[in-house]
């Protein structure tokens, strides 16, 4: 029968997300995929990182995240720091509703890092500030003389008010105060000796670009990630 015919026995027509959708619960199925995906959830990790974690030898590991890339719930992509370096990410897309535990993160403080401190990091912020209620401050690596325009501005298309935001350097004392520890960009994820527990979320870098739809993608992006990792998981069923 073709997808999206109607079954004659049934008289029902047949979903053609079907076959996309059971493929995903196949691999799935596997404990170890889902716990990988699970964590990919909440944080950008590279294959060493994985392995590490899930104390994988890495042809097991690759044979795994193998599985995953071919159905399309998780993709590899370049550091925008070191180019050899990869990282392995989730595809929201697929995993439309989310798979595993409950990880709730509201109420807790939040530290975000990015190399400038000027786009990123200070969107995250405030975003997290806007949709958990609780605290967040930011810094960088090697933090600009001022906040860019453009992050400003897709602040304030989302009602948010950065206009007062300074860029500050990161202190080693940042890394100890806050509950959640999140770098948003790969050098500083590469560059800095992050907590066990911190996250890492692959945001390109929209000062390179400087148009405002850059901004308002990264603030996007960053808004989707913070959803992710405040909100319940489920076992996926949206294609």
């Amino acid at each position: 029968m073709d997808p999206g015919s109607v079954d004659p026995a049934h008289d029902v027509v047949r979903d053609p997300t079907l076959d996309s959708r059971a493929a995903v619960h196949a691999a799935l199925g596997e404990p170890v995929r889902l716990a990988i995906v699970d964590e990919l959830l909440r944080s950008d990790r590279s294959p060493s990182e994985l392995a590490a974690r899930f104390d994988l030898p890495s042809n097991l590991l690759a044979h795994h995240l193998g599985v995953l890339e071919r159905v399309g719930v998780v993709e590899r992509t370049i550091s925008s720091g070191d180019r050899r370096r990869r990282y392995v990410r989730a595809v929201p897309e697929v995993l439309a509703s989310t798979s595993g535990r409950v990880d709730h993160r509201h109420g807790r403080s939040a530290l975000f890092v990015c190399t400038h401190n000027s786009a990123r990091s200070q969107l995250a912020a405030a975003i997290w500030r806007d949709r958990t209620g609780a605290a967040a401050q930011s810094a960088g690596t090697h933090p600009a003389e001022r906040v860019h325009p453009g992050a400003v501005g897709a602040a304030r298309r989302r009602g948010l008010d950065m206009t007062s935001a300074v860029p500050r350097r990161l202190e080693p004392t940042d890394l100890v105060s806050a509950d959640l520890v999140v770098t948003v960009c790969d050098r500083a994820h590469e560059e800095i000796d992050l907590p066990a527990d911190a996250l890492h979320w692959s945001i390109p870098d929209p000062v390179g670009v400087d148009d405002p739809a850059a901004f308002d993608r990264a603030a996007d992006a960053i808004e989707h990630r913070i959803d992710a990792a405040t909100a319940p998981r489920t076992i996926p069923i949206n294609p």
